[in-house]
């Protein structure tokens, strides 16, 4: 299972890159369902406070530890920001057992079913969450003082993913796992010595996940499929993120958006943002 949702030598195809000095993006080639080519990047950040948070934790190589130690290795929340972006978690909490490990619901009974899996790589794993965000408790869930001192954060349990969603307001940088998508995933291909957009398949996808021109494919799949069972609550977050303060955007899949980032989301999002005003 794991030879197919990660590259076999991902020290040799990760792109490790600091976007800011507080900012370091972990960025590989991701092929979804083996099919289409999205890339995958995990994203590492330094709060004001010299703690680490890891978001979308990719496979910890050794070229990833030497990077954590060279920021101060104080790895204390490790985050998995929906209910697919999980697979390294179990590393990285063996790895910093004092870490604070966050979640969305339904993924510690999704990872606790994949540890009594034999065929599983969780299997005889059991990882406790320390925070878990919830449909009930919508806006309510806190993770830590230090950490929201630094950081604005939205639970979009409306995307078909259970979507958390993260501003870095130091650095007016919007993290983001399945809640937006910048295709083609150059960087992410960039080691690989092939093209990010080999395949008609991955052509086809790319028209539902590009932001150039009107973004219709992407806007279409956000309205149509991400948020067809609650258009009002997605909404609702969508306003409230477009409410906060970034430039920048780090998707999990896809090429980093800078500068223009919030007129990229509000594109992205426009129907949505027009039917708040309805």
């Amino acid at each position: 299972m794991t030879s197919k949702l990660v590259p076999n030598n991902p020290s040799a195809v990760m792109v490790i890159r600091d976007i800011t000095p507080n900012i370091t993006t972990l960025s590989v080639p991701f092929s979804r369902f083996g099919l289409f080519r999205i890339g995958g990047r995990g994203t590492i950040v330094r709060l004001t406070s010299g703690n680490l948070s890891v978001f979308s934790p990719p496979a910890l190589t050794p070229e990833v530890r030497a990077k954590l130690a060279e920021k101060g290795d104080k790895v204390q929340y490790i985050i998995a920001p929906d209910i697919e972006h999980h697979l390294f978690v179990s590393d990285w909490a063996r790895a910093y057992p004092s870490a604070r490990v966050i979640g969305v619901e339904g993924l510690p009974e999704k990872r606790a079913a994949a540890a009594r899996d034999p065929k599983s790589p969780s299997y005889g794993e059991q990882v406790p969450f320390a925070t878990v965000f919830t449909e009930k408790l919508k806006g309510k869930t806190r993770i830590s003082e230090e950490f929201d001192r630094d950081f604005e954060y939205e639970y979009v349990p409306e995307h078909m993913n259970k979507e958390l969603v993260f501003c870095y307001k130091p650095d007016k940088t919007l993290i983001v796992a399945d809640y937006l998508f910048n295709l083609p995933a150059t960087e992410q291909y960039s080691k690989t010595g092939e093209p990010a957009d080999k395949g008609i398949l991955t052509k086809l996808f790319g028209t539902l996940t590009g932001t150039t021109g009107r973004a219709l494919g992407q806007k279409r799949y956000l309205w149509y499929g991400a948020s067809a069972a609650n258009r009002k609550g997605f909404g609702e977050s969508a306003g409230r993120i477009a409410g906060w303060d970034f430039e920048r955007i780090v998707p999990c899949h896809g090429d980093v958006v800078e500068g223009d980032g919030k007129e990229v989301f509000r594109k992205v999002f426009g129907w949505h943002l027009e039917g708040l005003r309805k």
